[in-house]
């Protein structure tokens, strides 16, 4: 037996199988829901260490229950601890997805019938997220999950937040950045700079950078460090207009970008010269420098490249979300033993999910 499901505690409901991914702090085993025969993933999670794990898993089990989307990975159960003392480790029982989109793009060459597609559901994924004010902010195509029938879900909402955060809390780089730790390939260049704020626009950044990196099968920007990232976006994209270089709040950021040598924009259509002419139009809106002239989501779904799977009418929104929900990330920075009690609050309510597909809540102990 993989010594990695040793002490994988899921009570008599399901039956483990095999690990199928493990991250920092959460390994992932495939299962089956003995009652119903259902594959299931269940991820189990060992946050109280660090505070930071315990804000990731909170803003991942509320968001996650929030959403209820085809395109958005969904919890079908949350095991339940007996009692507070007991309570080690998180049991989050979600749909079986058979691999993600950075193991694909390694593996084989994607057309553009399957680019097409797995952009669409990412953007119709998207839009229910920002029509709810959520920002995602570490979308890169190893949280595109997928299955054989090319079936997408976006999963890991552990650094997501709100778009519109209450009055008295900055959506800016001292924040945003506090935690911010997202894959640095896909961060978008406002982030770095530190704009004035953050918007959805950071979001299609990232969607820009994984329809470039299906159309290569590399990475477009894959900066060493934070000066490395900054200077291979600019090799592409080329130095910031004047608008967009006041855009920068940061004196030290618009100083440093000053001193850089003037590069001219390379064309797309030369960096990508066999890419249907309509993706690359579609990347490079996504990829604009200004946050401000970025394509927004509901302009992306409407773009000429998506035309064949574009229904206004079935590309859902999201109830929106209230400030509120985001308390536990705003004002003085909780400690461990506070967030895990709003974790064990989480997962014990009432309405804990109300176990589709005749899942139903065990409890471990």
């Amino acid at each position: 037996m993989d010594t990695r499901m040793a002490g994988f505690v899921v009570g008599t409901a399901y039956t483990v199988q095999d690990v199928i991914g493990e991250g920092a702090y959460g390994v992932v085993v495939s299962a089956v829901h003995n009652a119903s025969q259902r594959k299931v993933a269940i991820k189990r999670i060992t946050p109280f260490d660090h505070s930071m794990f315990c804000l990731r898993t909170l803003r991942e089990i509320k968001l996650l229950r929030h959403f209820h989307h085809e395109n958005i990975i969904a919890i079908l159960d949350i095991l339940r601890p007996q009692h507070i003392d007991d309570f080690n480790e998180v049991y989050l029982v979600q749909e079986l997805m058979e691999t993600d989109l950075h193991r694909v793009i390694r593996t084989q060459e994607l057309s553009d019938d399957h680019c097409q597609y797995f952009i669409y559901q990412t953007l119709r994924a998207l839009k229910a997220l920002h029509s709810a004010d959520v920002l995602h902010r570490d979308l890169k195509p190893s949280n595109l999950l997928l299955n054989a029938n090319c079936d997408l879900k976006l999963c890991d909402f552990g650094l997501a937040r709100s778009a519109r955060p209450p009055p008295n809390v900055a959506n800016d780089g001292n924040t945003f950045m506090t935690e911010y730790v997202a894959t640095r390939w896909y961060r978008a260049p406002e982030v770095m700079l530190t704009f004035k704020e953050y918007t959805r626009a950071i979001d299609m950044w990232s969607v820009g950078c994984v329809l470039a990196e299906m159309l290569s099968g590399k990475p477009l920007f894959p900066g060493r460090d934070y000066h490395h990232q900054l200077s291979i976006i600019l090799d592409i994209l080329g130095t910031p207009s004047i608008d967009d270089f006041y855009a920068i709040s940061s004196q030290r950021s618009r100083e440093y970008i000053r001193a850089l040598p003037f590069r001219k924009k390379r064309p797309f259509s030369a960096l990508f010269p066999k890419a249907n002419p309509d993706a690359i139009d579609l990347m490079e809106k996504c990829l604009t420098f200004s946050p401000r002239r970025r394509i927004e989501v509901t302009e992306a779904l409407a773009h000429p490249y998506l035309s064949p799977y574009h229904d206004p009418a079935d590309e859902p929104t999201a109830e929106q979300i209230d400030p509120s929900f985001f308390d536990f990330d705003n004002g003085d920075p909780l400690g461990k033993e506070d967030l895990k009690v709003l974790i064990y609050e989480e997962i014990t309510r009432p309405d804990n999910p109300g176990a589709p597909f005749a899942l139903q809540s065990a409890v471990v102990g």
